[in-house]
């Protein structure tokens, strides 16, 4: 049961607390990135998980590589070379104001990476899952082409492949997104999205629904899944469905589209500490959940009490076991002391 995930981790920069950027005088330091999210939360759901990356030989680039290693995430196969670590500076949202998120991350070494500097047989050797996002083609033509080479040296060799879409509109135009996202989903079997990438990615929007406003409307949505599944042949996909009544406080659930039928999960009313890495948590409950043999509704509730968890800690990753994400998918979310 191990699972390749790839992509980028960056460093992240936050101001304290709920300070602005403009009134920053310190930064707290953190590592994240989609698909290391993803492997951490695999790793402590007790997976074999392991990443792979293009970082730097330098110590910034081996402080990236120790925490993911802290956790129990194999880093055996990420290549070394290039110059930087990409960056991403974080303002948390309060109330009615809105998360900021400014990108500083061209040029980074895995932006930079060439395909024919991974080793596809080796990294996949023994694997059963591989996972990426839609942001990691985004960063440039040459990490497009990496993805391109690990999703078919994926289906080579039999692995289930899933994706989560992940649209960064500070990354590339929904027209460079839909022409190399099409490309990319002829090997996956997982899609995930969440209310917004279908729409911005692949023109498919869900009526009654408004993201922005926070108002949604389930069974538009589930003429989305259906509509990915139809155009795309998945196996299944997954939408996360967030209802933002302001920066702090989201009601948050999700469906899935499988085995011909619609699932729902129960729905969350979210108190925020750090929303960053929710969808990753998401995806690696899903993750986990096919390779344990939950059925559909099972382990739609497994993956999106995952992601409702992650709301409350902060950093990027999700420091949580299979085990307490069980408790809170069957039912036990009053938040007690546990002596």
């Amino acid at each position: 049961m191990r699972v390749i995930t790839l992509g980028e981790i960056m460093l992240r920069l936050a101001p304290e607390g709920y300070n602005r950027f403009v009134q920053a005088n310190s930064y707290g330091a953190v590592y994240g990135g989609g698909e290391a999210n993803v492997a951490v939360s695999l790793a402590g759901f007790g997976v074999d998980s392991a990443y792979v990356t293009k970082l730097p030989k330098h110590e910034i680039g081996q402080a990236a590589v120790n925490r993911l290693r802290e956790f129990g995430v194999d880093t055996s196969l990420i290549v070394r070379g290039g110059n930087r670590v990409g960056i991403y500076f974080l303002e948390k949202g309060a109330s009615a104001r809105a998360s900021k998120v400014i990108y500083d991350r061209a040029h980074s070494a895995i932006a930079e990476a060439s395909e024919t500097e991974f080793d596809w047989d080796k990294i996949f050797k023994g694997a059963a899952w591989f996972h990426f996002t839609g942001i990691t083609p985004a960063l440039s033509d040459s990490a497009s082409a990496v993805c391109e080479a690990a999703c078919k040296a994926a289906k080579a060799k039999g692995l289930s492949v899933s994706c989560d879409i992940n649209y960064r509109a500070n990354l590339w135009t929904r027209e460079k997104a839909g022409e190399v996202m099409c490309k990319l989903m002829e090997y996956v079997d997982l899609c995930i999205a969440n209310e917004e990438d279908a729409a911005d990615v692949f023109g498919i929007k869900a009526s009654g629904s408004d993201a922005a406003s926070g108002r949604i409307n389930a069974d538009g949505y589930k003429e989305v899944a259906a509509s990915l599944v139809k155009r795309f042949g998945f196996k299944q996909a997954a939408i996360t469905l967030r209802e933002s009544i302001s920066a702090n406080d989201n009601n948050w659930g999700a469906l899935l589209c499988a085995d011909g039928g619609f699932y729902f999960s129960k729905k969350y009313a979210v108190h925020i500490v750090d929303r960053v890495g929710s969808g990753d948590a998401f995806g690696a409950g899903l993750i986990y959940a096919n390779l344990t043999g939950m059925s559909a509704q099972e382990g739609l509730e497994f993956a999106a009490a995952a992601g409702c968890l992650k709301h409350t800690i902060e950093g990027d990753f999700n420091f949580v076991s299979a085990d307490e994400v069980k408790k809170l998918a069957a039912g036990n979310a009053s938040g007690r002391v546990q002596r």
